[in-house]
């Protein structure tokens, strides 16, 4: 884990020294005729929020997490603390320290919004102690959102219970994550989401809208199976695509107890879902191709057949990560 901290951007700094290094960092950017905040100027930050890069974790997809996290902070002005924990017994016994910052317009020259990181490379022997340096880079007065990427199990992660408790809400994304991380007992499971049910907002909104048309009995009546195919890339995505279908048809009524759920492999970078029904002129079918970011939809519900082409994407990871913490 040493390599990742040292992948990751920023001016290293001493732990006791973390708030002297930011203000430092700015008037060095002034200095260097960089955007700074002013004298006048106030930090509009919106959220407390942690990045703990877990053990699966290499230093590209450390990078790629953190760049993930600067855009998304451009658009929610976030105090921002990234965990690297250090796993190996050999590594040195101190914690070290990084600070990152950066300024940008918002909606107009006049709104200049700056952010700040903390990076903390601590090794398991620091452990105890890491919630009392956190909070000292946190502000009080702001909610806290957490965001674990890349952990091997899930009773490892369950050992950070200050974060995992305080959190409005726990990110975790389920295509990397544990087996039983969406089941684990976690201190506060309601506060849990899943980022590969938030990426899938555009296909939910797609479906769903086009499914609203029709009266619930017509969509649940004679149906008999519940079919949804993926590439390769995007298993998780269709497994939660068909727990998504199972709870709103659900909620449209009785679909029969010998309803298929079926869950098949298909074309790389395609999503596809179909209904069956004991009438086989009854159906309905989408098909996604995320590549070409098209999409068809037909049906035929006992009204003749309908037919319409539409967009097919996921959301961007920034994306993601504001519809999992504010919706």
């Amino acid at each position: 884990m040493p390599a990742i901290f040292n992948a990751l951007p920023g001016i290293e700094v001493p732990v006791s020294g973390i708030a002297r290094g930011l203000a430092d960092m700015w008037l060095d950017a002034a200095a260097r005729g960089s955007a700074a905040p002013g004298a006048d100027d106030v930090t509009a930050t919106q959220v407390n929020f942690v990045l703990h890069l877990g053990s699966r974790c290499t230093p590209d997809d450390a990078l790629r997490q953190f760049e993930t996290t600067v855009r998304f902070s451009r658009r929610y002005p976030s105090r921002v603390v990234v965990l690297c924990p250090r796993f190996s017994e050999v590594d040195a016994p101190d914690m070290r320290a990084k600070v990152y910052g950066e300024c940008f317009l918002g909606k107009s020259k006049s709104d200049k919004r700056c952010v700040e990181f903390v990076l903390l490379s601590y090794p398991m022997a620091a452990r105890p102690y890491l919630e009392s340096q956190v909070s000292t880079c946190l502000s009080a007065d702001l909610p806290l959102y957490y965001w674990a990427h890349g952990f091997s199990t899930s009773s490892r992660l369950a050992d950070y219970r200050y974060l995992l408790s305080r959190a409005r809400r726990v990110l975790i994304d389920s295509s990397v994550s544990p087996d039983d991380a969406l089941t684990y007992p976690w201190p506060n499971p309601n506060s849990l989401r899943d980022l590969v049910y938030s990426r899938l907002l555009p296909v939910r909104q797609t479906v769903g809208q086009f499914l609203a048309r029709y009266e619930m009995p017509r969509l649940t009546e004679g149906l008999k199976a519940v079919r949804v195919a993926h590439g390769p890339e995007l298993a998780a995505e269709g497994r939660v695509l068909l727990a998504w279908l199972r709870r709103r048809l659900s909620d449209c009524g009785p679909t029969g107890g010998c309803l298929d759920w079926k869950l098949e492999a298909g074309e790389a970078r395609h999503l596809a879902i179909e209904l069956s029904y004991a009438n086989s002129d009854k159906f309905f079918r989408w098909h996604g191709d995320l590549a070409a970011k098209h999409a068809t939809l037909e049906a035929d519900f006992g009204h003749g057949k309908t037919e319409l082409a539409a967009g097919a994407s996921l959301l961007s990871p920034e994306a993601a990560l504001s519809e999992a913490m504010f919706f």
